[in-house]
């Protein structure tokens, strides 16, 4: 049979369909009717009662029992009350239920609690264990509750107690109060047997503390501090010391205190008290560092020692930083030593300069310490670089303009720029370094050229080269003149200057801080010129004015150069110098630059002779005074060496000439700042060298200014040693 209803067109079109009637089969109805007489089904009950998420054991060793308490967290899960099983093997003394005392049930050791359900749980037990002893030995057996995760944190006297445990995992040990906590991991439900090393008889008198110690002591003296370094090595000998007490000099302040057996440090007053984290340790190492102000330029410094020793040996290393002379005496047992017997581990610690260094054993009457003394000297720069030569070329326009051209070879260690302060009115036109064109940076303190680029680090000497207009006065009839070359901010060994004026001028009364290069010979090179001396004119030239690398003689010296009639310079010359009054006789050789010297002389009229194969022998006599500069040089002539040429010089002469040589051509760079400008005798006319013809035509095609250089004039030649960040100036008066 079938039931027919009658659907509203609009319930298609709807999710739910609005209430009418339906038509199903017999049988899917009569299931329904069934199903709906049916009464509803009780809920199921939980599997398990109870459920011990984890417990947390917390216990401390005691005398003779192990005591502590044991919380657990869990759930019940079935309504009504349910009887769960808390801990096994424990002696409960106590139990708690969210601060309220909870009643407990024991069978067969078993702690069960009845607990309302369902819901959560925390139950607190303060529980005890029987504690195990035996000879070395102490051990119990901790019953681990049934939880999910079961922890244990135990507390054992003694330090460094090695606690062993199974079945679990230690997870952390630490020590504190000279005792030592354990955290470890149990085994739910199993028994855990915990054991360690412990002393029956803990009455007994410990055995007395004997040690050595060896300090190793750095003293530093800096700027405005002293600093001592003591690396100490303690041998035990018996008994087991957990700390050392250090008394710190009186006056100085602790900085440091380390060593890979120091568990900590404290001060208590002026002693420092070290403790060991291993009191059974046969060897301990610590470094102690303390230092004070010292504005004085003296202290005495106690050296460290430890209360108790035994027998303390040790070493003592004076170091000083920066430049001065630090005089160090001991006291109190030391004995200096050779720097270099020192311990390497000693020597190690020293970054400055070693003064002096001692070695002591301490006796108990004694207290070492060091006396130190010392004088500070300025600190000075280092040079980074160096121009062993320039050369310089200036070219006079008749407009009274001057283009200058200098060279420098440069020897380079680290220096990256070469400072320039030019003259007023001028301006660098081009520069190059090692053959490659540069560009000059304008600073606000002056100009500066780069000696070293990317790339370019050279170990030789290359060469700086700038080019540098200077706008100067236009030329009168008749005028004084003045030529100014740049401060350089590197030394400069040695100078050449050749000055080109028009033909047009004639000029004289040459004067500044630069000479003629007749009275100093140019070295050899491309730009060298022989020059032509006679004796007249060398008997007023120091001995320095002949050598390009030569010093100025000191009074006590007597000495010279040799040099053949072209000026060019005789090696190996053989000098004897005669007292007349006494016959005595001294030898010398001529070096390669020619020159000699011999002191010691007495002050005696003395007899020079000078004697090569192929000139004449040349003798000369003299009146000698060592409170004086006194110089004997020498051009030979071409001859055979049975002829000789004889030179009288008279003692008055002698004597004002060495004076007057002395103060004018002393090259100091502080003198020549202060003193009057030399005068330079009438120069003579030299033909225009190599440089001038270049640097003409670097002007008609490489400089980028049009410059109207003369093209016929004369050349003049001027030279300078050891110039140091100063100008160089040439005066000279003209006519047309």
């Amino acid at each position: 049979m079938l039931l027919t209803a009658v659907f509203s067109t609009v319930a298609f079109a709807q999710v739910v369909p609005a209430p009418g009637n339906v038509a199903l089969p017999s049988d899917e109805y009569n299931a329904l009717v069934e199903r709906a007489a049916r009464p509803p089904r009780s809920p199921e009950a939980a599997p398990i009662g109870h459920l011990l998420k984890s417990a947390e054991v917390l216990l401390s060793v005691q005398a003779e029992s192990v005591a502590g308490t044991v919380a657990l967290h869990g759930e019940t899960l079935s309504s009504g009350n349910s009887k769960v099983p808390l801990v096994t093997g424990f002696i409960v003394t106590d139990a708690q239920r969210s601060g309220a005392d909870l009643p407990l049930e024991q069978a067969s050791g078993i702690h069960s609690a009845l607990l309302p359900g369902p819901g959560a749980f925390d139950v607190t037990l303060t529980t005890a264990l029987p504690l195990n002893t035996e000879a070395g030995r102490a051990s119990f057996n901790l019953p681990a509750p049934s939880a999910g995760a079961v922890r244990l944190t135990l507390v054992v006297p003694g330090a460094q107690t090695l606690v062993n445990l199974t079945p679990g995992i230690i997870t952390s040990r630490t020590t504190s109060n000279g005792r030592t906590t354990v955290e470890a991991v149990l085994v739910p439900g199993q028994i855990s047997n915990i054991w360690w090393a412990a002393r029956l008889n803990s009455t007994a008198a410990p055995k007395e503390v004997r040690f050595l110690s060896d300090v190793k002591t750095l003293v530093s003296v800096s700027e405005n501090d002293v600093a001592v370094a003591a690396l100490t090595a303690i041998t035990v000998v018996q008994g087991e010391p957990s700390q050392f007490r250090v008394p710190i000099p009186t006056g100085f302040e602790l900085t440091g205190a380390t060593g890979p057996t120091v568990s900590g440090n404290e001060m208590q007053g002026t002693t420092l008290l070290l403790t060991v984290s291993d009191p059974a340790a046969r060897a301990h190492e610590f470094l102690i560092s303390f230092s004070r102000e010292s504005m004085s330029k003296q202290i005495e410094v106690p050296l460290l020692t430890f209360t108790g020793t035994q027998r303390e040996t040790g070493e003592v290393l004076i170091e000083g930083q920066g430049a001065m002379e630090l005089t160090a005496g001991e006291k109190g047992g030391l004995q200096r030593i050779d720097l270099k017997e020192t311990h390497d581990t000693l020597r190690s610690l020293a970054n400055t300069t070693l003064h002096a260094a001692f070695r002591y054993q301490k006796r108990p009457a004694e207290a070492p310490a060091v006396a130190l003394e010392w004088v500070r000297f300025p600190e000075s720069a280092l040079v980074a670089a160096v121009a062993q030569r320039a050369v310089v070329t200036t070219l006079v326009t008749s407009e009274g303009r001057s283009l200058t051209e200098v060279k420098l070879t440069v020897k380079n260690k680290a220096q990256p720029f070469l400072k320039l302060e030019l003259p007023a009115g001028a301006s660098i036109l081009s520069a190059d370094v090692a053959g490659e064109k540069v560009k000059p940076v304008q600073g606000a303190d002056g100009n500066r050229v780069p000696l070293l680029r990317a790339g370019f680090r050279p170990t030789d000497a290359y060469q700086v080269t700038f080019v540098f207009l200077h706008a100067g006065a236009p030329f009168a009839k008749k005028g004084d003149a003045e030529l100014t070359l740049p401060k350089m901010d590197i030394p400069i060994g040695q100078m050449q200057w050749e000055v080109f004026l028009p033909q047009r001028y004639k000029v004289a009364d040459f004067a500044g801080n630069a000479i003629s290069a007749l009275l100093l010979r140019a070295s050899t090179g491309e730009d060298a010129r022989e020059v032509s001396l006679d004796n007249a004119a060398l008997l007023s030239l120091p001995v320095m004015a002949l050598g390009s690398n030569a010093e100025t003689l000191r009074p006590g010296v007597l000495g010279g150069v040799v040099v053949d009639p072209a000026g060019g310079i005789i090696a190996s010359a053989r000098i004897d110098v005669r007292v007349i009054g006494t016959g005595a006789t001294y030898n010398a050789r001529s070096d390669a630059s020619g020159r000699w010297a011999i002191s010691n002389l007495p002050p005696e009229r003395l007899s020079v002779m000078v004697n090569v194969p192929g000139f004449k022998i040349y003798v000369r006599e003299l009146d000698y005074n060592p409170a004086r500069v006194t110089t004997a040089n020498a051009v030979l002539e071409v001859g055979a060496t049975t002829e000789s040429v004889t030179v009288m010089a008279e003692t008055s002469l002698l004597k004002a000439e060495s004076a007057e040589m002395s103060q004018t051509f002393r090259f100091d760079s502080q003198q020549t700042r202060s003193a009057p400008a030399p005068r330079i005798p009438p120069l003579p006319v030299i033909p225009r060298s190599s440089n001038v013809s270049n640097l003409q035509q670097r002007v008609a095609g490489v400089l980028p200014i049009s410059v109207n250089v003369p093209r016929t004039g004369n050349s003049y030649q001027f030279a300078r040693a050891l110039v140091m960040d100063e100008e160089t100036t040439l005066t000279f008066k003209y006519r047309r």
